[in-house]
């Protein structure tokens, strides 16, 4: 038996089917199969959407991870920017106070320093009369043992000496203030 075509019969060999071979493998494969889809074919459906609800388990929970960890990173970043900004604040804050303390420093020091120069000029006015005293004390004396050699009689014990010699001086002193 061969197929028949428009003009010629092609002969197809041990290929070419045989009525009641293909009814017995019919009769055979269908039981089969009506036992692979009512047994086999649920369970494999059945682990199939077990699979993929799996996958979709995993994928949401990847997701929500995701979601946590971006969150957690905002938290982490809002955290370090707090931390930054409290640095800038601690830091401007040392500055300044090391800029008050320096000021205030300054300010002591400047005082220390006016303190001692004022105890100085005093010390040095109190140093200048004393050294003034001092020195009209011996110019007197060398001006009373000059004029008692000229004269040949000691004069340093005539008590008008002295009262010359203190107008002299003063009348150096009024006039040193006048110039002044």
């Amino acid at each position: 038996m061969g197929l028949k075509g428009a003009d010629t019969i092609v002969n197809m060999g041990p290929l070419e089917p045989k009525i009641l071979d293909l009814v017995a493998a019919l009769i055979c494969f269908l039981p089969v199969w009506a036992i692979l889809a009512k047994v086999l074919l649920p369970r494999l459906e059945k682990a199939l959407a077990a699979r993929e609800d799996a996958i979709e388990g995993r994928l949401e929970q990847a997701e929500e991870a995701r979601q946590e960890s971006m969150r957690i990173y905002a938290e982490y970043q809002a955290e370090l920017s707090a931390a930054r900004h409290e640095a800038a604040q601690t830091r401007q804050a040392a500055t300044e106070e090391g800029a008050a303390l320096i000021a205030e420093l300054r300010a002591e020091g400047q005082q220390v320093r006016d303190e001692l120069v004022a105890e100085s000029k005093v010390q040095l006015e109190a140093d200048r009369i004393l050294a003034e005293a001092e020195l009209r004390e011996d110019v007197f004396s060398l001006a009373t043992e000059l004029a008692s050699r000229i004269v040949g009689e000691p004069l340093a014990h005539l008590p008008r000496a002295r009262e010359a010699a203190d107008e002299f001086f003063a009348e150096v002193d009024a006039k040193t203030a006048s110039k002044a």
